[in-house]
């Protein structure tokens, strides 16, 4: 009779270890962080309050009340893109931020850093995670939008295009903070940044409304980029625009750059 547990059975031949010792597979791995991730995401407070919350509120108060002048049309109309780029910064850029700063701070990426996860594991799992929560966030916005008399136009593609760009850029932006200021800086910056974007960014206030050289400078943010580019596929029907897409794709590649070189893990 063999052995099934030892090194070698009666008849000298190897035995077999159950369960079998050794890291999951790759996939396996990251899909699991992935799930954790947005787990501890959606358990936060403060990240639901940035990333639902907040651009709920927005949609609804600006829809209902004519308090800011959004031109000709229904206000749900210009406001519904803008909100949707909103809620792509909030997760990809000032949650992830915050989120991974203090990870770092308190050693959790240095310990995962010793896991069998390989470092661009963990990044993919966190963009998964950015990802599972954007498409829960646009569900929510656009069933709340429809409600509000929403009547959206234009190339689903260019859409998806427009938002897969716009969460690398900010993603970038986000992980390169988190990984060269202080948790509590990280903390404070991020939502300056959140908050000075949304005033200026296009989100709720038309960049038209700005002095023409502010107005040209704000066009060039990753915001306002991703804000207008929805907007002239949503509302107006374009097709593809190149401009804001161009924009967007040098934020994405300056910002996941300087990430990569610059990311300190401890």
């Amino acid at each position: 009779m063999t052995s099934t547990t030892g090194t070698t059975g009666t008849t000298g031949t190897p035995g077999t270890y159950a369960p079998k010792p050794g890291a999951a597979p790759l996939p396996r791995m990251i899909a699991a962080q992935a799930a954790l991730e947005t787990k501890m995401l959606l358990r936060n407070g403060e990240q639901l309050l940035l990333t639902v919350v907040i651009p709920t509120l927005l949609l609804v108060l600006f829809s209902a009340v004519d308090i800011v002048d959004t031109g000709d049309g229904k206000a749900v109309d210009f406001l519904t893109p803008g909100v949707l780029a909103l809620a792509v910064m909030s997760t990809a850029f000032t949650g992830q931020a915050i989120a991974t700063g203090f990870e770092r701070r308190y050693g959790v990426l240095k310990r995962l850093a010793a896991s069998p996860l390989p470092r661009w594991g963990l990044m993919t799992a966190k963009t998964l995670s950015v990802l599972v929560t954007e498409v829960l966030q646009i569900a929510l916005l656009t069933a709340i939008a429809f409600a509000l008399g929403w009547s959206p136009h234009g190339n689903p593609f260019a859409v998806l295009l427009l938002l897969v760009l716009g969460t690398a850029a900010f993603s970038g932006l986000g992980l390169l903070m988190a990984g060269t200021l202080k948790a509590e800086a990280t903390l404070a910056a991020a939502n300056l940044v959140f908050l000075l974007l949304l005033v200026g960014g296009g989100v709720i206030v038309p960049l038209d409304k700005f002095p023409g050289a502010v107005e040209s400078t704000l066009g060039l943010l990753p915001i306002s980029a991703l804000s207008d580019g929805l907007r002239d596929v949503l509302q107006d029907g374009a097709a593809m625009p190149w401009a804001d897409l161009g924009i967007l794709a040098v934020w994405s590649v300056l910002g996941l750059g300087a990430a990569a070189r610059f990311f300190r893990w401890e």
